[in-house]
């Protein structure tokens, strides 16, 4: 069997994978997702895939979140993909590239982690769609979907009740300190009107002589 043939086998054994990692904004198919399916067929078949960085371009970025600004490095990777069949020694090279933006130490993993998991996608035209799972009749089936781990519930704040504000106002002028901050903390909406008459209040108190 050549080579080629070998690397149709794999194409043929895989139709999809359900995408079973979650990122900060997206879901994605995890690297361990693939090779756990097209290592194994690999071992079968006697084929390696040698992987060979040419160049790394590796930058900076400075920039702000929500949690405060951060520094990140964007790694750029060129790479080399070459298939070998270890019973022939025939081969097949590719070119591939890849970016990975991560911590100083890790934006060059990310890179190759990426480069990896998406060589193989775009080599063997594997989709990734939730629809597209390894089965013919995968819209009948439920897909790993339910595998993801949900993300946390949003508790949304509720708006301060009238109760509420009248205790925060008699806690400001007995001398209550912070009293706008903690009533935040509990998750309570103080809205614009409301929330200038505490803070005048807070601005006017005048202790006791």
């Amino acid at each position: 069997m050549s080579i080629y043939k070998k690397l149709l086998e794999i194409q043929k054994s895989v139709r999809g994978f359900g995408k079973d990692k979650r990122g900060h904004n997206y879901d994605y198919v995890s690297g361990s997702k693939i090779l756990s399916h097209i290592r194994a067929k690999m071992d079968d078949l006697g084929l390696l895939l040698k992987q060979e960085v040419l160049d790394i371009a590796n930058q900076r970025h400075d920039y702000k979140t929500k949690f405060g600004e951060k520094s990140e490095i964007l790694s750029k990777v060129d790479m080399r993909f070459t298939w070998i069949d270890v019973e022939t020694g025939e081969k097949d090279v590719n070119l591939f590239g890849a970016n990975g933006m991560n911590d100083f130490d890790k934006g060059v993993g990310s890179a190759l982690t990426y480069a990896e998991r998406y060589f193989l996608l775009k080599y063997f035209h594997i989709p990734t769609d939730e629809d597209d799972i390894d089965n013919p009749d995968s819209k009948a089936i439920p897909t790993d979907e339910d595998d993801k781990v949900p993300p946390p519930p949003v508790h949304k704040p509720q708006t301060i009740t009238e109760k509420q504000f009248n205790s925060a106002l008699a806690r400001i002028n007995k001398g209550e300190k912070d009293v706008i901050k903690t009533t935040q903390s509990h998750n309570i909406f103080i809205p614009p009107t409301q929330l200038q008459v505490l803070r005048e209040a807070e601005k006017n108190y005048k202790p006791a002589k």
